[in-house]
């Protein structure tokens, strides 16, 4: 696929492609991994930035049951397209937002005996409602830990009246396949699980997310929480099964330069030109989630910086990464690849989300969930083109 197919507006200075199929594809991949136990997808940060409503809409007509979002108000927005599906609230309630939850038929997830207590109160007028109960086993963020989990016992009233759908954990280590802690954190829910059956009774249990799913079936359970996975993030040497690439991301090259030493490129001149080169600059920058420190940060640094391709050849960032522009080394390709009003591929098949991210020292979660608005979004395959 090239840009020309795609209808880019002339106003567009640079394009995000979200492909829609492959979105689906690792979802499918997915269910087909873990056979009967459920596949819910986390649909939290506007779906790792690239569209919540596109993506519910996707996944729930490809049988998705259950979606998972970090907050009330994307749970709510994510209710307008989708009247049926399960939706999680994974912050859970408060008291500002609890009537909230019954109104727009939202499930919270109940990580502290402060939220149980507001849960409880709610039930009392609506009894009907379902919820997740959150321990903690190791990851020391979310969910009761031991000592709220004992006075559970002390006040089991609280939960006499709430529908306890599934009991869930989250894994501190699931990208290092090799750590005791993944262990520790499964045998630790299965015990906790059996503690609280005289209070909730028999329950579904939930432990994996993406990178979790590929630590055996023992960790499936009976729901995974899918994330990374279905947005094409894969990490290198992970051990893991790869999920298909989901986004483009192209910039239109606005000037081609020759600069000849000596000369200095971008603020704080951490560039210093030593040879005749040949410089485009593109227009994307930090404000369109391109990270800084993908380029030359600092003077003198002797780092490797990303690299853009224009074709099939790649060519590496100089200087700093300014808000809205990168300043690309063309010297060693052909002239025709790399001319004003011409696009450069950021993220692709041929340099990854992953590729960016390990270069600039942060995860890929990070690069999709900054991914600004001025990008001119195109989707792809599904209910795309």
């Amino acid at each position: 696929m090239i840009l020309q197919d795609l209808k880019i507006p002339g106003s567009a200075s640079s394009v995000l492609i979200i492909d829609l199929e492959a979105i689906k594809s690792n979802f499918t991949y997915l269910q087909k991994k873990v056979s009967k136990v459920e596949v819910g997808v986390s649909i939290k940060s506007d779906a790792y930035g690239l569209g919540a409503k596109a993506v519910g809409k996707l996944l729930s007509a490809a049988g998705c049951k259950t979606f998972f979002v970090s907050t009330i108000s994307e749970g709510m927005d994510l209710r307008e397209i989708l009247p049926s599906s399960r939706i999680i609230v994974l912050n859970g309630p408060d008291r500002d937002s609890s009537k909230m939850f019954v109104e727009n038929s939202l499930t919270p997830v109940l990580n502290s005996l402060n939220q149980i207590d507001i849960w409880h109160k709610e039930t009392q007028q609506n009894p009907n409602n379902l919820s997740y109960l959150h321990v903690d086993t190791g990851m020391t963020r979310l969910g009761l830990n031991d000592k709220e989990i004992n006075k559970l016992f002390s006040k089991d009233d609280l939960l006499n009246d709430l529908k306890i759908e599934v009991l869930m954990s989250h894994l501190a280590c699931a990208e290092e396949a090799n750590s005791q802690k993944n262990e520790e954190q499964l045998e630790k829910l299965i015990v906790i699980k059996e503690k609280l059956s005289p209070l909730i009774g028999s329950v579904r249990t939930s432990l994996a997310n993406s990178a979790g799913i590929f630590l055996g079936s023992d960790f499936h359970l009976d729901l995974v929480r899918a994330g990374a996975f279905i947005y094409g993030l894969n990490k290198k040497d992970s051990g893991q099964d790869s999920s298909k690439p989901v986004i483009r991301v192209f910039a239109k090259i606005i000037q081609v330069q020759e600069v000849d030493s000596p000369s200095t490129v971008g603020y704080g001149a951490t560039h210093e030109i030593s040879r005749l080169t040949r410089i485009a600059t593109v227009a994307t920058g930090y404000a369109d989630g391109y990270i800084r420190s993908s380029g030359q940060t600092y003077k003198k640094e002797n780092k490797n910086t990303a690299k853009v391709y224009f074709g099939n050849m790649s060519a590496p960032i100089i200087g700093r990464v300014s808000m809205d522009l990168l300043t690309i080394d063309v010297s060693d390709l052909p002239d025709h690849l790399v001319q004003p009003g011409g696009y450069a591929e950021l993220i692709g098949n041929n340099y990854t989300v992953d590729d960016l991210a390990e270069v600039s020292g942060t995860i890929g979660y990070e690069i999709l969930v900054r991914l600004g608005r001025r990008h001119h979004r195109v989707f792809v395959g599904g209910d795309g083109i």
